[in-house]
């Protein structure tokens, strides 16, 4: 098995898991009366771009651009066959757990834009910024070019994705907003934590990949 082969595997598991199943939330942490809840796709958002950070380093920017295009165009296929899934009439023997199958898989069309969106963005807009610190930096500080992205990144996507999904037109922008930042930021910061601590996987997939290129 090729090891880019793998990774690339790997990233596509990570956003149909987060696709199918984020929208799932449990208590996180709890201080006082606040609990941080968190969807469970928090397992998987950071370790994405981890590997767009290992590919760029590899393998350049350029490459990990493909990935995320295949990576957009696979939740787009997904999108497309739970819509044919769910309008099909079941069997006698399914009819039963139908509502139950398309209550799972038949998520809000809103939900999905917001994600889909949020999530081309901060892709991009991760590699890019990856890539403009390495060309300035050389290929020295990898931590900060790993972790300056990825907060970016994370603060586009978690920023994009809640006002898309969440924005309540029957409200006024004011109680919007302060609802709105009073669940970005603390998600956003969880994001910025799990980033760090996912730093020495960035330094050991960097030297796995290269072991590869140097046969």
């Amino acid at each position: 098995m090729q090891k880019m082969d793998l990774l690339v595997g790997i990233y596509i598991f990570g956003i149909i898991v987060a696709e199918l199943m984020g929208a799932k939330t449990f208590p996180l942490l709890t201080i006082g009366t606040f609990t941080l809840n968190a969807s469970v796709a928090i397992f998987v958002i950071p370790l994405l771009f981890t590997i767009n950070d290992m590919v760029i380093e590899v393998y350049g920017a350029e490459r990990a651009r493909s990935i995320v295009r295949t990576g957009l165009f696979m939740i787009v296929l997904l999108m497309g066959f739970i819509l044919l899934a769910i309008s099909l009439p079941p069997s006698a023997r399914f009819a039963g757990s139908e509502e139950a199958y398309d209550s799972i898989f038949g998520k809000s069309l809103r939900i999905t834009i917001a994600s889909l969106t949020a999530f081309a963005l901060a892709d991009f807009l991760d590699i890019f910024i990856f890539a403009r610190i390495r060309a300035r930096l050389g290929k020295s500080r990898l931590w900060l070019r790993n972790n300056a992205s990825n907060f970016v990144a994370q603060l586009i996507d978690t920023t994009v994705f809640m006002f898309l999904a969440f924005y309540s037109l029957d409200r006024g922008f004011d109680a919007n907003v302060g609802f709105l930042v009073s669940l970005i930021v603390p998600y956003w910061l969880l994001k910025c934590s799990m980033s760090v601590i996912e730093t020495p996987l960035v330094y050991w997939g960097v030297k796995w990949l290269r072991s590869d290129t140097q046969k």
